[in-house]
């Protein structure tokens, strides 16, 4: 937790907050902080600034919190995902939300397993709390909106290309011949598939909305690997 991520809740006053749980057990045990410490803290969907601890008990903690500074720039490139295995959701989510990725959308796809879509990590304070996590992670303060669409064709032919308006769509995709680089743009929307790959039909059908194939290189890829090469391609850190 690189980052104490503070919710409207939290405050008593409009300069002080109070912790309890999971926050107020970090910042004792791994930030071994003292009352006049100063600590990173934000505002969640607002602005970064530094907490300073006025009382700090086994019960709670207190800091005068003062937030002025903007959140850090988001990532160009939006994550259009097939939905990963439910082990493997948590992560992908939490890294998605560390690289800056602001709106990631889950897509069945014919590889999917239709169990993956009964996940209870799909419920929406699940996924609120692997977001929080990330942002906890890169400090940053502003939630990715994420959406399900369970259908893939509904979603390739009738949401797809509301998404793509001003910007390149590009499908990391390891079996089609097309160039490592994708074409220059100032935001993207990326499509990643699951870890077998989109099948031919998918592909044609996002390639037939606009979107250009991106080879990663030879090897096939887990999910976070893809995403992470494929956002620093497009985006580099």
């Amino acid at each position: 937790m690189n980052l104490i991520l503070l919710f409207e809740d939290d405050y008593f006053k409009p300069d002080m907050v109070c912790l309890t749980g999971r926050r107020r057990c970090h910042v004792d045990q791994v930030h071994r902080a003292s009352v006049g410490d100063r600590l990173r803290v934000g505002q969640l969907n607002g602005k970064l600034g530094t907490g300073t601890i006025t009382e700090l008990t086994d019960q709670k903690l207190v800091m005068k919190v003062c937030c002025d500074q903007p959140a850090p720039s988001p990532s160009c490139v939006e994550l259009v995902l097939a939905l990963p295995r439910p082990k493997v959701l948590k992560r992908t989510l939490i890294t998605a939300t560390t690289l800056g990725i602001k709106r990631i959308t889950l897509i069945n796809s014919w590889r999917v397993e239709k169990s993956f879509w009964q996940t209870p990590l799909l419920a929406p304070e699940r996924i609120r709390e692997f977001l929080v996590e990330g942002l906890e992670q890169c400090c940053d303060t502003v939630l990715p909106q994420v959406d399900c669409y369970p259908l893939f064709k509904p979603y390739a032919e009738d949401v797809l290309p509301g998404q793509l308006v001003g910007k390149q769509g590009v499908v990391a995709h390891p079996h089609v011949e097309a160039p490592h680089t994708a074409p220059v743009s100032d935001r993207y929307v990326l499509a990643i598939g699951p870890e077998g790959g989109f099948i031919p039909y998918e592909v044609n059908l996002l390639l037939g909305q606009g979107m250009v194939p991106l080879v990663l290189g030879s090897r096939i890829l887990k999910v976070e690997a893809a995403m992470t090469s494929a956002v620093a391609r497009l985006s580099p850190f």
